[in-house]
This record gives structure tokens, C-alpha cells and sequence, in this order.
């Protein structure tokens, strides 16, 4: 049994989150602070292999109103690029609203300025991991 794999997917920075071996809870997160798709991808693959990531979730960006928009298409792209240099099929979770979350979760514990810039991906790739595991456990 390996890990499973949460990415909040940006253009300079993307959340990852790690579950623990039972696949039942977040255990690990980072953040890739990256501009480039290659490095990003790169960063991913290594981070499968290191930690045995079996199975990959990825936020899809939906609309209020659950349509999607460029930024679900850049998401989608993405995925198949991951899915081609891990060799690991992308399943999607709808990540409407978890970057607000996280916000409000970084409020409540003091984290303000860089401090919060740098950690607010690593947050909501785990709240869309925490989603998904939930789900799956179901």
C-alpha cells in the first residue's frame, strides 16, 4: 500500500500533501515554489518515488457555479502531464473555496505576511486531500 498524493497546482508555487501510510489522514505537507512546469513536474516525480505515492488527487479550480474555467484547463493539462512523468492517473477533486480556507485556518494560528504566502498552498493541498480521503473512505 503506498501514499496518496494531494497538489494544489499554481504558476509559482504548488501545494503538496502526503498522506500517512494508511491512507486515512494528511501527514506530510510542502510547497514547490516554481514558475516552471518542468521543475514542478520534476519536484512531483521525485517526491512519488521518495515517498511511495501510489495514487495522486489534484484540485480542479470550478466556478461558483461549478462550470469550469481557464484555470480548470491549465489544471487539466497540468494532470496529463503528470500523468505522463509519473505514470500515475490524476483524479480531480473540486478545490472551490479551499484557498479561502486556508486563509482562515493561517488567521486563526498567527500566520500573517510571508510567512502565510509561503504556506497557504502547502494548507490547501491538504484540505483537498483531507476531501478526498474523506470521500474515498466512505
Amino acid at each position: 500500500m503506498g501514499r496518496v498524493m494531494g497538489i494544489d497546482y499554481g504558476d509559482a508555487r504548488t501545494g503538496i500533501a502526503l498522506s500517512d501510510l494508511l491512507c486515512s489522514l494528511v501527514g506530510s505537507t510542502l510547497v514547490i515554489h516554481s514558475k516552471g512546469r518542468e521543475k514542478t513536474l520534476s519536484e512531483i516525480s521525485r517526491i512519488v518515488k521518495e515517498w511511495g505515492v501510489t495514487e495522486i488527487v489534484m484540485g480542479l479550480p470550478k466556478n461558483m457555479d461549478g462550470t469550469e474555467g481557464p484555470r480548470a484547463q491549465l489544471c487539466r493539462e497540468f494532470a496529463l502531464l503528470v500523468e505522463q512523468t509519473t505514470g500515475l492517473a490524476v483524479a480531480f477533486w473540486d478545490e472551490r473555496r479551499t484557498t479561502v480556507e486556508a486563509h482562515r485556518i493561517l488567521s486563526d494560528h498567527n500566520y500573517h505576511g510571508k510567512k502565510r504566502k509561503n504556506t497557504v498552498d502547502a494548507v490547501a493541498a491538504s484540505l483537498i486531500l483531507e476531501g478526498y480521503l474523506a470521500f474515498r473512505g466512505r
